[in-house]
C-alpha cells in the first residue's frame, strides 16, 4: 500500500515495471501549469527513469473573428493530462501530490492505464496536419454568407461535411431554393 498516513489516499498497490499512459485530472484551464509543475517535480525528485512524458492533448482550431481567420490551440480534453510512467508508490506519490493534480482517472484508488489504441488515437489527433474548424451552426440553422460571390445572402444549412470542411446552404435565389456549397469559414450564424 505504500508509506502514507491515513489522511491521504493510498497509492496504486502493486508496482508496474512497464511504461504505460495514465490520465490525471486537474482544474480546467490549469493544464499547462500542472504540466510545468509536474515536469519540474520529476526533475527535482529524480523520477525521470519512471515518469517519461507529460502531455496536454491539444489540436489546432481555425475560427473566424472579425472577418479574420485565427488559428488557436484548443484542449481536446479540458481538465485532463496524459502521463507516461511506470506506476509504483513513489511515481504515484510524485504525480498525485503535484499542485493542481486532483487525482488519477481509474476505479477507486487504482489508476487505470489507457490502452495502446486509445493513446495512438489521441496522439494521432494531436499531430493532424489540418486544423479543425470551429463550427457554430447545425443543420437547419439560419446563416449568412460572409465571403465569396454570394456574400450577404441568407440561407439555411442543408448539410455539413466536417471531413472536407464544407457546408451546403440552401439560398433563395430568383424565387427558387438553390444549394450552394461553401467553406465553413464563409458562413456564420444569422
Amino acid at each position: 500500500m505504500g508509506q502514507y498516513d491515513e489522511t491521504t489516499e493510498h497509492g496504486p498497490g502493486e508496482a508496474s515495471t512497464q511504461r504505460e499512459w495514465y490520465v490525471i485530472h486537474s482544474y480546467s484551464g490549469y493544464e499547462n501549469k500542472v504540466k510545468k509543475n509536474l515536469e519540474s517535480r520529476i526533475e527535482s525528485m529524480g523520477m525521470s527513469d519512471r515518469i517519461f512524458a507529460v502531455v496536454v492533448p491539444t489540436e489546432e482550431q481555425v475560427e473566424l473573428k472579425g472577418g479574420q481567420r485565427k488559428t488557436t490551440e484548443r484542449r481536446i480534453f479540458p481538465g485532463y493530462i496524459l502521463v507516461e510512467m511506470m506506476l509504483d508508490d513513489d511515481s504515484w506519490f510524485v504525480v498525485r501530490n503535484t499542485p493542481g493534480v486532483t487525482g488519477f482517472v481509474g476505479m477507486g484508488n487504482k489508476p487505470t492505464a489507457l490502452s495502446k489504441p486509445e493513446v495512438e488515437r489521441i496522439l494521432k489527433r494531436m499531430e493532424a496536419e489540418a486544423p479543425t474548424i470551429k463550427v457554430n451552426f447545425r443543420e437547419g440553422d439560419s446563416v449568412q454568407i460572409t465571403d465569396g460571390p454570394f456574400a450577404g445572402f441568407h440561407g439555411s444549412v442543408d448539410s455539413i461535411d466536417r471531413e472536407k470542411g464544407k457546408v451546403r446552404v440552401m439560398v433563395s435565389f430568383f424565387g427558387r431554393e438553390t444549394p450552394i456549397e461553401l467553406d465553413f469559414l464563409q458562413v456564420e450564424r444569422a
